[in-house]
């Protein structure tokens, strides 16, 4: 998000000083990194809490409209930003299939449900139903393998979805950002952040490497924190934060690297969400592509600790409990109990019990072919309820203060994937005064600015076009 944000005022703004501050020692280092994050683009094709069931057995698409039509504006930004030398190396990007996967004849019911709902709808046009377990066994070989079909099984399959490698990508971001003149701290943390009277800000930085301390002064801060975001927007003592808290949840993945494995598998396939569990709690089982070498990958698996970032602190949670925000840690307490429910199972789950689950994917998986690896920390918003105390949200959450000097972003889905959008939310809340003068600029990178390509089905073939062939995400694995 900040590295988007960077490039975003770089381009806008080139004589503007811009200073990135990073408490690591590189960029992407904690929830970027490839490794803490599933990698997916997302834009609903496959994620089926996005598309929840109304009591009336009706589909709801509306969350899976939204997101999706916001991963739309991010890929126009990159293609626009590989056509113009902010990025240089589109390899951060490449096609691959988003599958939905069910079993048994309700599960296949509803996929099947799903897809008439989303059928009228451009941007999900091209998504198919499998139901035949000859067709399934020809594109997922490695699910189909040693796999009783006499369950019932189905597939949405979505040809056009993507895997990203956003710590490839916000290096890029950072390096354009740098290249243009900003300076990036690195090492460096922020202790305080105080508003002086005339509405700007002076933040407190310390080198951890030294503990040499500076003062840097600036008209607009950004906190692009990760978890930590919560906290020191709490330092920064603006009242937009107030009834706001967070609740920490980690993540775990089987990985496997093996090319006869990665060569079987050539998708990513979601399933449903357990009950109890995190919307980004589905387990799902995707090919990655890291550094140049394929990957496949399962989980999460859900993990916990107090810490607000993998590389934070176990005081993160109990110091971020503040007397305007207890009354909503304790409402969500109350009402999430199949949530504390879920995350007990999933910390009492042995390597057997993790492999079990794989094998609901992999009939045929081998204990040895793999790994478990720790990904990165996410914090959920909760949020001030009247009603309830607090409410536990799993979106992507942007906190401006009035006066537009300062914004932050809380929460850890869809995230990444919508960097683009969430971020011109930041540019038109907190720069009312230029954003109209920034129109033609920020229309030639996202054409369809404004515009909810839903609607717009010309507009939206001219965009994906566009996109696919400046990215070269022209699919490499046919249905």
């Amino acid at each position: 998000m900040s590295a988007t944000l960077g490039a975003l005022l770089r381009r806008l703004e080139p004589q503007w000083s811009i200073t990135f501050i990073e408490r690591l020692d590189a960029v992407a280092g904690e929830s970027s990194d490839p490794w803490n994050n599933a990698g997916t683009g997302h834009s609903a094709l496959c994620e089926l809490n996005y598309t929840p069931q109304r009591p009336d057995g009706s589909i709801d698409i509306g969350k899976a409209v939204r997101i999706n039509e916001q991963f739309q504006v991010t890929r126009q930004f990159w293609a626009y930003a590989v056509d113009n030398g902010i990025l240089t190396d589109r390899g951060f990007c490449n096609p691959i299939p988003h599958v939905s996967f069910v079993r048994g004849a309700h599960g296949v019911d509803y996929l099947r449900r799903r897809r008439r709902a989303l059928a009228g709808n451009p941007l999900f046009a091209r998504t198919e139903l499998i139901d035949d377990p000859d067709e399934f066994a020809r594109r997922l070989p490695l699910m189909a393998a040693g796999r009783d079909f006499s369950e019932p099984v189905a597939l949405n399959w979505a040809p056009d979805g993507t895997d990203v490698d956003f710590g490839a990508l916000a290096r890029q971001l950072v390096a354009f950002c740098v290249r243009g003149g900003a300076t990036a701290l690195f090492g460096h943390e922020v202790r305080t952040l105080t508003r002086q009277s005339d509405g700007t800000w002076t933040l407190l930085v310390r080198n951890r490497r030294t503990g040499e301390k500076r003062r840097l002064d600036a008209g607009f801060v950004f906190v692009g924190a990760g978890g930590d975001a919560l906290r020191l927007l709490q330092r920064s003592g603006v009242g937009e934060v107030k009834g706001f808290a967070g609740f920490p949840i980690g993540g775990r993945f089987l990985r496997a690297g093996k090319p006869a494995l990665t060569a079987a598998h050539r998708a990513k396939v979601y399933g449903v969400p357990a009950p109890g569990a995190p919307p980004l709690g589905a387990l799902h089982l995707d090919l990655r592509l890291v550094n140049g070498k394929a990957w496949l990958v399962f989980g999460p698996y859900a993990g916990w600790s107090p810490k607000f970032l993998k590389h934070g602190h176990f005081s993160d949670l109990p110091r971020s409990i503040r007397p305007d925000n207890a009354l909503s840690m304790l409402g969500v307490g109350i009402t999430q109990l199949r949530l504390v429910n879920y995350l007990i199972g999933q910390l009492r789950l042995s390597e057997a019990d993790r492999v079990r689950a794989l094998r609901e994917f992999v009939p045929s998986a081998a204990d040895s072919d793999w790994e478990l690896t720790v990904a990165g920390q996410r914090v959920q918003v909760i949020r001030r309820d009247r009603r309830r105390g607090g409410v536990l949200d799993f979106d992507t959450t942007v906190l401006a203060a009035a006066d537009g000097s300062i914004a932050g972003l809380l929460g850890g889905s869809p995230g990444a994937s919508t960097a683009v959008s969430a971020m011109l939310d930041v540019l038109a809340r907190c720069f009312s005064g230029r954003y109209r003068s920034w129109l033609p600029t920020l229309k030639e990178m996202v054409p369809s600015l404004g515009v909810e390509l839903s609607n717009e089905p010309k507009l939206f073939d001219e965009v994906w076009l566009w996109g696919t062939k400046v990215l070269q995400l022209e699919p490499r694995v046919r249905s």
